[in-house]
């Protein structure tokens, strides 16, 4: 399709979008006329507040009866969302858990798979990784006594370029051979917004003998994941991006199944127990097989409402059309940002729904004009605005008018 620069191009797409009736399922803030941060936190779906209304009024009126004998019982509750999440992701129902949040189950995995010996004791990641990841490995590292300038091994991309080439990972990979411990990457960098290479990255590091894990944080609910037959040890994410659980909303896990029933070292907690004997309340720990082996204390109920108002709608609309259109919009918007003076796209084609965008040194500033336009995306130091076109609300027409209130901006300046 040749693609024009134009509102009614854009209204006419939007006429033809058979997910469009989606956008009505959720709030957006007042004064907003365009919503780009679902990167950063995704909106509020309409349902959130019947359901989480539903557990206060269980609560009210059954007390801690409300386990057993609320509308959707809180003992199972989690339980809800595991074939959604499954779907989702691309994993068995059995490889995942809703639980905590992303840094806690990070740190969760890291005890589990990051195992170092005196030879095998080094960590592969991004230099640029988001700032949490870099502290939750930091710790890590120091707390088996190791000094992380020599266990982390940062990639960064090649001199005067945005992005990690794949082959240059792949070849890190190889190169730290029987040193490397652990492959830790995210599946798409938060700040450039590059896809990286799932199935091939952890082949690499299978190879070696390392074990792999990826933070999901920008690619649940965003990209289609094939978790399961891609093969990673385990993924850890947030789900109040994309996935719209809500500030602080609770996080997810996947453990590939080959470590269902595992013996490798585990912080513990009842939730994690057999479910058959938690409440005759023995000493002795007997962890479940799978992601939910791993839980520590039972859930949120609130939190978990607010998340299955959202899992729902991706359920019905499916993360295959999803990503097919989150392709589209995005890159209908690199399309029109392209023509903008001062505007450089970093993102590669390798990417989900978000463009990262070099507008030089008042990044900031412009995020806020655009604020004050009614346009909200967000802003990284020193020179980088983010775009994300999330296709449950988002339209071409919000992409239409970034990207116009963008130009005149610029041009402004």
């Amino acid at each position: 399709m040749k693609l024009v620069n134009d509102e009614g191009f854009a209204r006419a797409l939007d006429d033809a979008d058979e997910l469009r009736a989606f956008r009505d399922e959720f709030l957006f803030p007042k004064g907003v006329d365009v919503y780009l941060a679902g990167n950063s936190l995704g909106l509020q779906p309409r349902r959130v507040r019947e359901y989480v209304n539903q557990e206060l009024d269980d609560w009210a009126a059954l007390g801690v009866e409300g386990h057993f004998h609320a509308r959707h019982p809180w003992l199972p509750y989690h339980e809800l969302l595991t074939d959604q999440t499954a779907r989702l992701v691309g994993a068995l129902p059995s490889e995942v858990v809703v639980m905590n949040t992303l840094t806690v189950n990070l740190h969760l995995m890291l005890v589990s798979f990051y195992r170092p010996t005196p030879k095998r004791f080094r960590v592969l990641m991004e230099a640029s990784a988001f700032p949490s990841d870099q502290y939750a490995v930091q710790s890590q590292v120091r707390w088996h006594g190791r000094d992380p300038s020599d266990a982390i091994i940062e990639l960064s991309p090649r001199a005067g370029e945005d992005v990690l080439r794949d082959e240059d990972i792949l070849a890190a990979i190889a190169r730290e051979g029987e040193a490397l411990a652990l492959v830790m990457l995210g599946n798409v960098n938060y700040l450039s917004g590059q896809k990286f290479d799932m199935k091939a990255i952890t082949r690499a590091a299978h190879a070696v003998g390392a074990s792999c894990g990826f933070d999901l944080a920008h690619g649940a609910g965003n990209l289609r994941l094939s978790l399961h037959d891609d093969g990673p040890d385990f993924a850890v994410w947030c789900n109040y991006k994309y996935l719209n659980a809500g500030p602080g909303g609770l996080g997810g896990v996947f453990v590939h199944e080959r470590h269902a029933s595992t013996d490798r070292p585990r912080f513990s907690g009842w939730w994690g127990h057999d479910k058959a004997t938690r409440f005759k309340m023995g000493r002795e720990f007997v962890p479940l097989p799978g992601a939910e082996g791993w839980q520590l204390s039972n859930p949120p109920i609130l939190q978990l409402a607010a998340l299955r108002a959202s899992m729902e709608l991706f359920d019905r609309a499916t993360i295959a059309k999803l990503r097919e259109k989150g392709a589209a919009l995005t890159g209908f918007c690199e399309f029109l940002v392209r023509g903008i003076r001062g505007v450089t796209v970093i993102t590669p084609a390798a990417r989900g729904s978000q463009l990262s965008l070099r507008v030089g040194p008042r990044a900031k500033a412009l995020s806020a004009a655009l604020k004050d336009r009614g346009v909200i995306c967000d802003s990284r130091e020193p020179d980088i605005v983010r775009a994300a076109p999330a296709p449950l609300y988002n339209s071409y027409v919000d992409v239409f008018r970034f990207a116009r209130v963008l130009g005149e901006l610029m041009e402004a300046t």
